[in-house]
């Protein structure tokens, strides 16, 4: 294996990005069937262009192709009852699934953290679906913690 290139995605790595989006979607359909459904294209081109133009979506490139992607927001909070913050929110971060454990998530998330610095971010966040046990494996052994918890009460139905 080629060392990983972590770099902004152009728009030549649709096709890819797609394929690893939809092996993510695969998981949280599996998980949550009655969030989820089969859905194509899980990212769709031009939110996928938008976020090339916008230059809020990374690539990990390995052997000449996407091996994962991190997608980030910018996050402007500010309210009467909390401090003014500037967050970095990664809204995706998706390997793909013959490259998973072997740092690349590790090494995208360095890349956003970078990007949090150099832009003067108050902090990176995320959200990560309770049932992803790998994936919460690395935040925290990146050094992410919880700031706060969802929960829902089981057994209602959308009635769908």
């Amino acid at each position: 294996m080629e060392p990983v290139i972590i770099r902004p995605a152009v728009p030549d790595d649709y096709e890819q990005a797609e394929k690893i989006m939809q092996q993510v979607h695969a998981l949280h359909l599996s998980w949550r069937p009655d969030i989820y459904k089969p859905c194509a294209p899980v990212l769709p081109r031009l939110e996928f262009l938008e976020a090339v133009a916008g230059q809020r979506l990374l690539v990990a490139e390995t052997d000449g192709k996407a091996a994962g992607i991190l997608l980030y927001l910018h996050r402007h909070i500010e309210s009467e009852n909390q401090v003014t913050r500037e967050v970095l929110f990664i809204d995706t971060l998706a390997i793909d699934a013959g490259h998973r454990g072997r740092g690349i998530g590790r090494q995208l998330l360095q890349a956003a953290a970078q990007i949090a610095r150099e832009n003067g971010y108050d902090g990176v966040e995320l959200q990560v679906n309770a049932n992803n046990t790998d994936a919460y494996a690395v935040y925290k052994k990146y050094g992410f913690t919880e700031k706060s918890i969802n929960m829902e009460l089981p057994g209602f139905s959308s009635g769908r």
